[in-house]
């Protein structure tokens, strides 16, 4: 390694990747085009398969680091980015599924590789970015507390915060003054708008992606090619600040215990079932199993991204219980008002921001990414053309 390149890599960001790519979403790999298409851009030091709720396994990463293999030495023309040898050994397989009530279980090879590369004598913080579940955040630290100092952890949630709830329990618990980005509505700023036909969004893969290589081929299998990306904002947090969304710092994030059959949460929230017997919760045509919490107690947990009214029923798995049928209202806003349940965290936990003007299409902190979209995309744009080549 040159002298020169020692020294750049010294002032860039230091980067790991959790990610559910290989699951149920596709997106995961359209990010993951952008992340390979950016490593002269930070010091990219894992890659981890995070749980996928699908087929997700770390041979997917090494498949898509195989296409962008086939494009390198084009792109290598043209920026100073990571060699295909190189990245392979930086992909690790983590948990394969969730963490169970207590919010962790055994060391996986991405747990691993986090308290690792956290110990590593340099003066720069290591930014984890998840784009799935906190699973392998959670197991780190747990197994090594003392690298929470250095971890600054920008985490997808939303929809990933109902399927790793025990994992984010554990370490809003136990770990409140972590420094974390909790961006649970930011995200969908980036998403692409299907309403929108223009350069930008539904045009965007045509006019720009469609005839780039074998990465733009690659990319036309998701999506039909529409540009959702919606993991991408967490590494554009690192590759520029102002890129990522802006977010509000807070000083609790909400647990509710339902404890009628009509409860008011704030959308996001813990929600505890505290019942006498196992039991199942049915919601939005999914079931949500109890646990043995001791002393005669079973609890469900779950967190819900959508507002409005939901309808759900809680059975006993025995039957020996009169099924419960109830409705939620959940409120687009992360307090209701302060609860004695809510989980107290510290200065650096940061949320979407509920300001009304930063709200787009009803989604909260989504108009301070959406604002950065544009230009986004069009640093994006002037990479895509290096491939053009194949024309």
């Amino acid at each position: 390694m040159s002298f020169l390149l020692t020294i750049l890599l010294t002032l860039l960001p230091r980067v790991i990747v959790s990610t559910d790519i290989g699951g149920t979403d596709p997106d995961d790999n359209q990010s993951m085009t952008h992340l390979l298409m950016n490593t002269d851009r930070f010091e990219l030091e894992g890659l981890i398969s995070s749980p996928s709720f699908g087929d997700g396994r770390k041979e997917e990463i090494l498949r898509m680091i195989d296409v962008y293999e086939q494009d390198y030495p084009e792109l290598r023309k043209h920026a100073h980015l990571m060699r295909p040898e190189d990245l392979r050994p930086l992909v690790k397989q983590g948990r394969m599924s969730e963490a169970p009530p207590c919010g962790y279980g055994e060391p996986t090879e991405g747990s691993e590789w986090i308290i690792r590369q956290a110990r590593k004598p340099d003066t720069r913080p290591l930014f984890i970015c998840v784009w799935g579940c906190l699973e392998d955040v959670a197991q780190a630290l747990h197994d090594a507390p003392d690298i929470a100092p250095t971890l600054r952890v920008y985490w997808i949630g939303g929809p990933n915060k109902k399927w790793g709830v025990n994992a984010y329990c554990y370490i809003a618990e136990n770990f409140p003054n972590l420094w974390l980005i909790e961006n649970n509505s930011t995200y969908r700023g980036f998403i692409y708008d299907s309403k929108d036909k223009g350069a930008y969004d539904g045009g965007y893969f045509e006019a720009v992606i469609a005839d780039a290589g074998h990465l733009g081929r690659d990319f036309g299998a998701y999506y039909k090619g529409n540009p959702k990306m919606g993991d991408t904002p967490s590494l554009l947090y690192v590759m520029n600040k102002a890129w990522g969304g802006q977010f509000a710092p807070c000083n609790r994030t909400p647990r509710r215990i339902i404890q009628s059959s009509l409860d008011t949460v704030p959308v996001h929230a813990i929600l505890e079932w505290h019942l006498t017997a196992p039991s199942t919760l049915h919601i939005r045509k999914q079931d949500w199993h109890s646990y043995d919490a001791g002393n005669g107690m079973h609890i469900i947990r779950h967190a819900t991204y959508y507002t409005g009214t939901l309808d759900y029923t809680i059975t006993s798995d025995n039957g020996d219980v009169e099924p419960i049928v109830g409705q939620l209202e959940v409120l687009n806003t992360w307090e209701v008002a302060p609860c004695e349940t809510d989980y107290i965290v510290g200065p650096n936990w940061f949320t979407d921001s509920y300001t009304p003007a930063d709200f787009w299409h009803n989604h909260a902190g989504a108009r301070t990414q959406r604002e950065m979209r544009n230009a986004i995309l069009d640093d994006w744009t002037q990479r895509w053309k290096w491939l053009k080549w194949r024309l």
